[in-house]
């Protein structure tokens, strides 16, 4: 049952994600960068920062009382927290510390000593922790003590004062009353008046001085230092082995951001999904990289490998489309390797014709499979190509296809337009037979598009990483404004960079002086030529003869 090949699904939210994945997994450089920056700057901070040490000391802050065993008693009553925490922190108790400290031999100033202390309060506790930071152990201890005391003894100070000022207030009032008592008691006379008057003056006087007994008897103890400063064993703070990973942490999230920066830069094809965008046609297949064969993507002689099975692929969903099975001709542009064998395979008449007049390299790359013989639809008496140009490829276990091989020609369009190229084009419409037309880059010159308006079907070959999405959406308009139409996309995985390197080295030491073609999307170097050339010459009647 014959369908057509299927583009893929665009709302596909998993495949979405993971297209997304990849694609940041394609800078593989930006982070390792990343990383590699983030682990060299934890180590950083852990070799050069100075060791610290950090003592802590615990305070249990309580207020005056005149009875703390007293039922009802509470410890936290007329306490606010959050004000006992500033206090803490203070000039005024940083001061009496530095006093303190001087007379032990620790000269500083208000201002580095404070800025090495930290006091916190634990939740739902009247407790207030000091710690200090110093830069050894004793120099901690001494200092979080100093603290912790300075405090206690600014807050038993705070108490005793504001008791002391209550004693006074009360002794003003106490002073007068004393002295109106006195002199009613002068008075020998006066009745029950006299008498009421003076009761009242001992009744008041005695309330003052009971509320003055009271004050003096409070407990003014402000609090208890429950855990004394000790000094620590360890410097504080993370360590290398923290700073390490909290560095790598921070250097993969550097890496990433870097290569979301440079995907939304890229011109290039960033997926599959993009490519079928930009190309308007579906994804035919990806050619796999297989070890021990130098780069190259010709099948011959390998027909167990996962290279041949993918031409097979592709050869066979070709097959089946109902666009190809009309016409049975095929321009496929910039190709990097051979496809015809798996339609031999499949009983077909194939005829593969090399149209790359300009660097022609398949007939020298398939070796000694093909063997030459006289093409019988060759101009008798003229030797322009593509005359004497047929050779009988073998392909072992699949059988057999002709192979019209590409020659360096002086006139290159009015090669392509002439009327031998149009009668093997023509063969594609005999039952069983399939032409197959290998074009050079559509943007590096115009030969491909002279041959669209014979081979209506076209496929792309490139290479996903070198692609642009400006130069797929070039070719869809080009090859639509010449009349044919794009079956799909052919991805191979191109060559490394040494293999690039080998290549340029070995064109520029050919007799000759053959320039290399661009990739298949026309991106890479620029080649000489007026690609104008051949798209006038599409006007002509290619039937008519040699012009």
């Amino acid at each position: 049952m014959n369908q057509p090949i299927r583009t893929l699904e665009d709302q596909d939210e998993p495949a979405l994600l993971r297209d997304q994945f990849r694609q940041l997994l394609r800078y593989r450089a930006l982070l390792a960068s990343g990383v590699v920056a983030g682990l060299i700057g934890g180590g950083w901070l852990a070799l050069s920062g100075e060791e610290n040490y950090t003592s802590t000391g615990e305070v249990v802050v309580r207020s005056a009382a005149s009875d703390p065993f007293a039922a009802g008693a509470s410890a936290d009553k007329g306490i606010n927290i959050g004000s006992e925490r500033q206090t803490a922190v203070s000039d005024t108790v940083g001061t009496l510390a530095v006093t303190t400290l001087a007379g032990r031999g620790d000269r500083v100033a208000v201002g580095p000593l404070l800025s090495g202390l930290q006091v916190t309060n634990p939740p739902n506790t009247l407790v207030l922790r000091f710690s200090y930071t110093g830069r050894t152990p004793a120099l901690a201890k001494a200092r979080a003590q100093a603290l912790a005391d300075a405090y206690l003894e600014i807050r038993r100070q705070r108490t005793e004062n504001s008791i002391a000022n209550m004693v006074d207030g009360y002794r003003a009032q106490l002073s007068p009353l004393t002295e109106q008592r006195d002199q009613l008691a002068a008075q020998t006379g006066g009745g029950n008046d006299v008498t009421s008057a003076r009761a009242n003056l001992v009744v008041a006087i005695s309330e003052l001085n009971r509320k003055i007994s009271e004050l003096r008897a409070l407990d003014t103890t402000p609090g208890y230092l429950t855990k004394r400063p000790a000094a620590p064993s360890k410097p504080t703070g993370a360590g290398l082995p923290l700073l390490l990973g909290l560095g790598g942490v921070v250097g993969l999230a550097l890496g990433l951001l870097l290569s979301w920066v440079r995907l939304v830069f890229d011109p290039a094809v960033r997926s599959t999904r993009e490519l079928v965008r930009s190309l308007g046609a579906p994804l035919l297949g990806t050619l796999p990289r297989e070890r021990g064969y130098g780069g190259s993507l010709l099948a011959i002689g390998r027909s167990g490998s996962r290279l041949a099975e993918e031409y097979r692929a592709v050869a066979f969903r070709l097959a089946y489309d109902p666009s190809f099975a009309e016409r049975r001709r095929l321009l496929v542009t910039a190709p990097r390797g051979d496809g015809a064998a798996a339609f031999a395979e499949m009983g077909r008449d194939v005829i593969l014709v090399e149209a790359d007049l300009r660097t022609p390299a398949l007939a020298r790359d398939l070796g000694p499979a093909a063997q030459g013989s006289r093409p019988r639809w060759a101009t008798r008496g003229r030797r322009a190509w593509p005359s004497d140009s047929q050779m009988n490829v073998d392909v072992p276990g699949s059988g057999a296809f002709t192979l019209i091989a590409g020659r360096r020609t002086d006139n290159v369009p009015r090669a392509l337009t002439s009327a031998p190229v149009g009668r093997i084009v023509a063969e594609g419409d005999r039952p069983g037979a399939v032409v197959i037309v290998l074009a050079p880059p559509v943007l590096s010159y115009a030969d491909a598009v002279a041959l669209i308006d014979r081979v209506e079907g076209v496929v792309v070959v490139c290479d996903p990483r070198e692609v642009h999405r400006s130069d797929l959406e070039r070719i869809r308009e080009i090859i639509g404004a010449a009349g044919g139409s794009v079956l799909g996309a052919l991805l191979h995985p191109g060559l490394s960079r040494h293999e690039r390197r080998t290549r340029r080295k070995a064109a520029k030491r050919r007799p000759g002086g053959g320039r290399p073609g661009r990739d298949e999307t026309g991106s890479g170097p620029e080649q000489t030529g007026d690609p104008t050339e051949t798209l006038g010459l599409r006007a002509f009647d290619s039937t008519a003869g040699h012009r």
